[in-house]
């Protein structure tokens, strides 16, 4: 540990520490089109914005701190287009209490999660709980304990190694339907404010935040690579591998790669199941979800044209092929992206070929 007053050492030890995530563009197996390299420059310094911002400013699970994981800039991990997240660090050893109004967004869950990005690329659920398993008073509003012994009530349970809370909001149309207002606070015994910062505190944090960049960087290129070894389909892969990864276990997520040549397009199609939501992006090989502010890169249920028998085709291409639901390719020539069924009756895989447009 470097003596106070000479913590210069501490910061070259971070930035040498955040150097080292930059192996995950020098993979074999990554892409290095000058698109996809530049792209995942961004996308490292995006981590590192959102780590120092977990793990250094919202860091103390005595003053918990609701904040945005991912955004229309931060992606991380296929996030969702539909979805706001938030996070919140917290320690099992405290009891949490969060309040809000449930307004009206259709799909809302809070998990708690032992978060281990830095280290094994897990964020294992501890704890589940959404609107469907909820109490609410007449005006919408709600109450949940968070802790490791039962209260009555809502109650998200913790576990001995659990460090986060996650909450996911589900839109099918952002720009009219209102978010649930959240809100945590510790309860019970602890300080009445923040601890004093110490070097030693700042530099454990600075040290866990470059863990982290790398630990997640180098979790989602491995799998890109996974799912480019059945490229052009939907990987067969095991739920549980994305649900240990922090995923929602009421989901059921079909990731995918692509591989384009020019003129080609990726068309999907599906047997829509009995399912509360659903919904299609397309992403790059960091798996970042395109910018869904501007291009038209994801559809979801309410917004699909069906076909007459009830399923959906989905065309991922460089312009609107005139049938289908129109994917914007957005400059791509080889990607993933997701299909996700919510909280549905049973999980077709959306099968999937390469065309060729004239």
């Amino acid at each position: 540990m470097a003596e106070q007053g000479h913590l210069d050492s501490v910061w070259r030890q971070f930035c040498a520490a955040l150097a080292e995530a930059g192996e995950v563009l020098a993979r074999p197996a990554a892409p290095t089109t000058p698109i996809d390299q530049a792209e995942g420059l961004r996308y490292l310094s995006r981590l590192t914005r959102t780590a120092l911002n977990m793990l250094v400013d919202s860091a103390d699970p005595d003053f918990p701190r609701l904040f945005m994981l991912c955004d229309d800039r931060i992606k991380i991990g296929a996030d969702n287009p539909d979805n706001i997240y938030q996070q919140c660090v917290v320690s099992p050893d405290r009891i949490y209490r969060i309040t809000g109004k449930r307004n009206t967004v259709p799909y809302f869950s809070i998990g708690s999660k032992a978060n281990r990005y830095a280290t094994d690329g897990t964020m294992v659920s501890t704890g589940e709980l959404e609107f469907a398993d909820m109490k609410f008073g007449p005006d919408g509003s709600f109450e949940v304990i968070v802790s490791r012994t039962r209260h009555p009530g809502n109650w998200l349970p913790m576990a001995d190694d659990t460090s986060l809370l996650i909450v996911r909001q589900t839109f099918d149309d952002k720009r009219t339907q209102v978010a649930a207002d959240v809100h945590v606070e510790r309860i019970g015994a602890g300080p009445a404010v923040p601890a004093i910062l110490t070097p030693a505190a700042i530099e454990g944090q600075l040290m866990g935040a470059a863990q982290w960049v790398r630990g997640t960087a180098n979790t989602f290129a491995d799998w890109s690579e996974w799912f480019k070894s059945q490229s052009n389909a939907v990987y067969d892969g095991d739920q549980q591998v994305f649900w240990k990864a922090g995923g929602d276990p009421n989901i059921w997520y079909g990731h995918l790669h692509f591989d384009l040549a020019p003129g080609e397009a990726l068309v999907i199609e599906a047997q829509v199941p009995e399912c509360r939501m659903w919904n299609f992006q397309i992403d790059n090989w960091w798996m970042e979800s395109l910018d869904h502010v501007h291009q038209k890169v994801w559809v979801n249920g309410s917004q699909a044209r069906y076909e007459a028998d009830g399923s959906v085709v989905v065309v991922c291409a460089d312009a609107d092929p005139g049938f289908g639901n129109w994917i914007d390719l957005a400059g791509h020539r080889s990607g993933t992206g997701l299909w996700r069924w919510i909280g549905a009756s049973e999980y077709p895989v959306p099968r999937c070929r390469v065309v060729k447009l004239t």
